[in-house]
């Protein structure tokens, strides 16, 4: 799974905070890949997917969310992801 973000979003600093709460309540999550990329320092390859709005979650080539989450929205995400992958 791909997370774009950039260093200095606030909605994006939340949306790792997260992450970290629900890997602590759910060791299942913490075996979900997370490569984070800060679109800033890696614009080439943010500029190869389609997306507006960080944080911006995607699974290969299938956006998950952009813009805004909320807790619920990552934990969603990641019910989701571990569903498809027979977890």
């Amino acid at each position: 799974m791909k997370l774009f973000i950039l260093e200095n979003c606030p909605h994006c600093r939340r949306a790792r905070q997260w992450i970290k709460e629900l890997c602590e309540e759910n060791p299942l999550y913490k075996e979900i890949p997370i490569e984070l990329i800060d679109e800033a320092k890696e614009s080439q390859l943010a500029d190869s997917y389609d997306y507006f709005y960080v944080p911006c979650f995607y699974d290969n080539d299938i956006k998950l969310h952009e813009g805004v989450a909320s807790k619920d929205i990552i934990r969603d995400i990641f019910e989701n992801y571990l569903r498809r992958n027979g977890k």
